[in-house]
């Protein structure tokens, strides 16, 4: 999509999911703060995570590398904006190609709510980019959150 100028224009996209953990939400919550836990989970089907660091408070650090299965790195960088132990995180993020130029803006918010020894994990990811790399990760953020989160729920059983 192109302005007026000839300048790629910003757009937004934005997944919202909620799902039902069988386990308690402080181990919920770990899982998305301990950078030894998040590599053994996050990310889609097939992508890898071969680096997280994290710490976990207003204005820490949250970098990852998730590769692809084509072996595609992509660097993310940002702070955690919002840390309530056990019941919310808010990370704003950036995505980085592996020449480390930036493809693509996210806020990420997770709350953890206790259904009687389980874990409703509420999620909402918005994101934002410009090009043609930008369009189509966020072509995928759906499917890509879906299968995250799936990879969650098997980590933590």
């Amino acid at each position: 999509m192109h302005s007026e100028a000839g300048t790629t224009q910003r757009r937004d996209s934005t997944v919202r999911l909620t799902r039902v953990l069988d386990v308690p939400r402080e181990r919920a919550f770990a899982a998305w703060t301990d950078a030894r836990q998040l590599e053994r989970w996050f990310g889609p089907k097939g992508f890898t995570l071969h680096s997280a660091e994290t710490d976990p408070r207003p204005g820490g650090l949250f970098r990852i590398c998730l590769r692809s299965p084509g072996g595609e790195d992509f660097w993310v960088r940002g702070v955690y904006r919002e840390v309530v132990a056990p019941e919310r995180l808010v990370i704003a993020c950036t995505a980085h190609d592996e020449k480390g130029a930036p493809q693509l803006e996210e806020i990420i918010s997770v709350s953890f709510t206790d259904e009687g020894g389980r874990t409703r994990l509420s999620l909402d990811a918005t994101a934002a980019g410009s090009g043609p790399k930008a369009e189509k990760m966020m072509a995928g953020m759906p499917k890509g959150w879906n299968q995250t989160v799936s990879r969650l729920d098997e980590h933590l059983k």
